[in-house]
């Protein structure tokens, strides 16, 4: 799953003990392994090699510009979803040509940025969208090419805030008016209406929602194809899960085992924008314990890291493994579960020092003695970790750690208070 593993009683990320990135840059720090980021983007690509599918990463998962370099050399594309991400792919090295961007509020500016850029896709949200897109390229004198997001009214069985793929949905458009749109704007001379898309959700933790998208998104490209319309590429969008806990999610080849045969000899070009899948267990947050208290009946143990280090906990009452970096040989993880109990650990809370009772981490988990001072580890936080971070309570933002093998280098330093007044630092 990945390269955080605990060796005579001690976490390492790879070959390094994550108590010397902490004693050498502090904490809280946002530690990532170069080894499991490209473990888990070959996994994808050896999973959907059959379909030869353009993968485009998901930038908004886990943005560092170190961690985009490295997959755009391996051959990622990159998915985007503003014009910062854009900037963010384009000084990666990504290729513009395999870049698709989506998002239900490009501005104008945006557009024109990605038009000047050469990207492959827009992935269209809306009528309204379209038709703007339509009249800017039309402006420019020049040809684009989009794909239709369409909802295929599937439950991804997801979070509220991350179920995508509803008819109901700020995303994209349902089923029925997608086909008045290829009506309307279908055959316009400056915007290729030439693709599908679909995104149903994240994360999403079984293959059934992706096989009844897939299913309902061949019948509409047959229909239009049956009235004449060029349908040339299919966008099957991101949302595979990641394992929060042991054996949640299902690998990226048991997802290609269901898609890859109902897509084989289509003549599309097939998309796929994995971004969880590929990052959330590319990283852990790490932090020190400040205290531990009592609280009535209650256990606390008070971090570093807060919500506004990571926010999933507090956002979606998401479950992040929370585990010492140092417990000692007697109480190392046998796994990363929900319910893990072994003898000599009592339950806690792990919060942050953030004025908010939302400000958590874990809630009733058992645990080893924790003293202060003590490291501790919460793991799956590579994806929607530090990219959804703020600065709440004006606290600055993580240093961010890549180790590769043997050695690791800060990617982002730590920030300062003169950091968080930069911006503000204004003439009267």
């Amino acid at each position: 799953m990945d390269q955080f593993v605990y060796r005579d009683g001690e976490l390492y990320c790879e070959n390094v003990p994550v108590a010397r990135i902490a004693d050498a840059v502090g904490t809280p720090t946002y530690v990532y392994s170069a080894a499991t980021f490209r473990g888990h983007y070959r996994a994808v690509t050896e999973g959907f090699r059959d379909l030869r599918p353009i993968i485009c990463y998901s930038i908004k998962s886990c943005q560092n510009l170190h961690i985009l370099k490295l997959l755009a050399g391996l051959g990622a594309g990159m998915d985007v979803v503003s014009g910062g991400e854009l900037y963010r792919a384009l000084k990666a090295g990504a290729d513009p040509a395999r870049i698709v961007y989506a998002g239900v509020g490009k501005s104008d500016a945006e557009i024109n940025q990605a038009i000047d850029a050469g990207i492959g896709w827009f992935n269209i949200e809306s009528e309204a969208e379209l038709a703007n897109l339509v009249e800017i390229a039309r402006q420019r004198r020049q040809v684009v090419r989009a794909a239709l997001r369409v909802n295929p009214d599937v439950d991804p069985k997801t979070h509220r805030h991350t179920s995508t793929g509803k008819r109901e949905s700020k995303f994209g458009v349902d089923l029925e008016r997608a086909r008045r749109v290829f009506d309307e704007f279908g055959r316009s001379e400056h915007v290729r209406l030439c693709g599908i898309h679909l995104h149903i959700g994240s994360p999403v933790f079984t293959v059934e929602p992706y096989v009844e998208a897939v299913t309902k998104a061949l019948d509409l490209i047959a229909e239009l194809r049956a009235a004449g319309f060029t349908i040339d590429t299919l966008d099957l969008g991101g949302g595979f899960g990641a394992s929060y806990h042991d054996g949640q999610s299902p690998m990226p080849g048991d997802y290609a085992a269901r898609i890859v045969p109902l897509l084989r000899g289509r003549n599309l070009q097939v998309i796929i924008e994995p971004g969880r899948s590929i990052s959330a267990n590319a990283g852990i947050l790490l932090a020190r314990t400040v205290f531990v208290k009592r609280g009535g009946d209650k256990q606390f143990i008070i971090i570093d890291a807060a919500m506004t280090d990571l926010i999933r906990p507090a956002l979606y009452d998401a479950f992040h493994f929370a585990w010492p970096a140092a417990p000692g040989t007697r109480f190392v993880p046998p796994g990363r579960r929900t319910d893990l109990d072994m003898p000599g650990c009592t339950a806690a809370d792990i919060v942050g020092p953030v004025c908010e009772t939302a400000d958590f981490l874990a809630r009733d988990r058992k645990l080893p003695p924790v003293q202060r001072g003590d490291l501790m580890a919460l793991f799956t936080a590579g994806a929607y970790g530090f990219v959804m971070a703020s600065h709440y309570n004006s606290r600055p933002n993580a240093a961010e750690i890549l180790v590769d093998g043997d050695s690791f280098r800060i990617i982002r330093r730590r920030e300062t208070y003169d950091d968080l007044l930069a911006a503000e630092n204004q003439p009267e």
